[in-house]
């Protein structure tokens, strides 16, 4: 029996559904039977989703990461104390919400990075509202590159059978067509090649989308597969990694789900995120409500291990205990598997 790992599990923007569908996922006896999930928020709002939800959860506020229990039934929780019920207004944009949201990431980074605890998962946080609190970053995966002082990261997304890994991510599209330039290529697919190693995957396939249709027709639609993307490519083949591609972009995704390829390499964020949330997330127009909201967000090349739920914070439903908390559940057990391997 492995040891159980610490999965710390920051709670996100106070205004959004982050507590909601952690409380949610702590429901579930699976994830106590392979870790010991210690929640990073405010324990107000906590208790909050458990009235409105409701849960006959309990809640163990503890100091520090050694009194976490790991028992089914508890939620152990790091109340940073940092917003009350009165501070903010559920689905409403909020300096002060961000500013608290910030608070729970800062402070599992660096229990990760002194190794008090084994994964971190992190709960929707809002642009807007990290923006008003005065963070410089634009989102999660840039604070978590920033304060590990990582240079060569990159975004992978996994449902299923379908995994992707992004070039680029929150940037315009046209300059996402200017950051596609060999030595990025080259850098991802070693993210991925090494990723999928530490899920356990022994011999990766990874294919390797174009950016242009029909992955450029020799050139007919553009040259970046030519000039960037084929010598990456090959460059990595030389190091004995098993890659394909260019592969046209609307072909590649299915090979993936199919089990030619273990991952596809993307050139930017929509390349990937589309064919994600066309898998995972299914709306149902009668009930108006998400089914499904299944995938995981990784941050690739930390020296921390880092999932997320890949969904918003969804201020049109927080509050009323309707948020679908499958992404939540399959990030922690994400974080667990990538702990479990480490």
């Amino acid at each position: 029996m492995k040891k159980r790992p610490i999965i710390a599990i920051t709670m996100g923007d106070p205004a959004g559904i982050g507590a909601e569908i952690i409380v949610k996922a702590l429901e579930k006896k699976e994830i106590y039977k392979r870790s010991k999930p210690l929640v990073i928020g405010s324990k107000d709002v906590i208790e909050d989703a458990l009235r409105f939800i409701p849960s006959n959860l309990k809640l163990n506020v503890v100091k520090d990461t050694k009194e976490t229990k790991g028992e089914f039934g508890i939620i152990d929780l790091l109340d940073l104390k940092n917003i009350k019920l009165n501070e903010f207004n559920y689905g409403e944009v909020s300096a002060k919400a961000g500013k608290a949201s910030l608070d729970y990431i800062y402070k599992g980074i660096d229990l990760a990075m002194k190794g008090l605890v084994d994964a971190i998962v992190t709960g929707p946080i809002h642009k807007e509202a990290i923006q008003a609190a005065g963070s410089p970053y634009v989102g999660h995966t840039e604070i978590f590159a920033s304060l590990t002082k990582t240079k060569d990261y990159a975004m992978m997304l996994a449902d299923n059978h379908l995994r992707v890994i992004h070039i680029s991510t929150h940037v315009s599209l046209r300059k996402a067509c200017d950051l596609v330039k060999k030595e990025r290529i080259l850098t991802v697919i070693h993210l991925a090649n090494k990723a999928l190693k530490d899920l356990g995957i022994k011999n990766p396939k990874i294919g390797v989308a174009g950016l242009n249709p029909h992955a450029g027709e020799g050139g007919l639609f553009g040259n970046e597969e030519i000039e960037e993307i084929i010598p990456a490519i090959e460059q990595a083949k030389k190091e004995n990694i098993i890659v394909e591609g260019p592969i046209p972009p609307d072909t590649i995704f299915s090979k993936v789900i199919g089990g030619q390829y273990d991952i596809a390499v993307v050139m930017y964020h929509d390349q990937g995120h589309i064919p994600m949330k066309v898998t995972g997330f299914k709306y149902n127009k009668t009930t108006n409500r998400w089914s499904s909201m299944s995938g995981v967000n990784v941050t690739v090349g930390l020296p921390i291990i880092r999932t997320s739920v890949d969904h918003g914070v969804a201020f049109g439903k927080a509050g009323e205990g309707r948020a679908n908390e499958e992404s939540m559940i399959e990030a922690i057990k994400m974080a667990i598997d990538f702990a479990q391997e480490k």
